[in-house]
């Protein structure tokens, strides 16, 4: 088999899309967000890689909080124009409905089915990124979004994002259960 190289790039397929939310200087405001990921389990760590000039950026470190919104599918261009415009430029804070939560300081927002308070727990610069740890210390829904008391991939209907083509997609159907579908597997050794 031939492989291609394709060098040292961040082409993890796919990346979840989320709008994350801080509030910088007397305003909500609201950027899209494609390098996220859970990254411990107990206490729920949520980590997000921003370019260390983003306006968001400020906001997180003065508060020391900030939202992971989970958007669906029906929202792309709310979510694309959150990415395309910097809150130094164009007011993201009236686009959604905002609510709070515990910590007072980390706007999120009413349409997304899925919302994460966080509470910064570490900054890490990275090159030309600052990766943020977060833990979560609320996440909220509501009834539609749950099968049997817990988020349903399916009613949620989740933006996931490619990389080099810089696409938005939608999650496709099952494949099979978690810790069950390979317990019948036979490895060809």
């Amino acid at each position: 088999m031939d492989r291609v190289k394709l060098g040292s790039n961040p082409y993890l397929y796919p990346m979840p899309v989320a709008l994350v939310g801080a509030w910088v200087r007397g305003k909500p405001n609201f950027l899209t967000v494609a390098f996220v990921a859970i990254v411990n389990y107990d206490p729920a760590i949520i980590a997000i890689g921003l370019g260390k000039d983003h306006y968001t950026n400020s906001g997180i470190k003065r508060n020391k909080t900030f939202s992971v919104n989970i958007p669906s599918a029906q929202m792309v261009k709310a979510v694309d124009y959150c990415g395309i415009y910097s809150g130094r430029k164009k007011d993201k804070s009236a686009i959604f409905k905002i609510f709070y939560g515990k910590l007072k300081t980390a706007p999120m927002i009413e349409q997304c089915p899925v919302v994460m308070e966080c509470k910064l727990v570490k900054t890490i610069r990275l090159g030309c990124d600052e990766l943020f740890l977060g833990k979560i210390i609320e996440i909220y829904t509501e009834k539609k979004y749950l099968t049997q008391g817990k988020p349903d991939i399916k009613k949620i209907q989740p933006i996931v994002f490619s990389m080099p083509d810089n696409n938005y997609w939608k999650i496709g159907g099952k494949l099979g259960k978690a810790w069950k579908i390979g317990k019948n597997f036979k490895p060809k050794n």
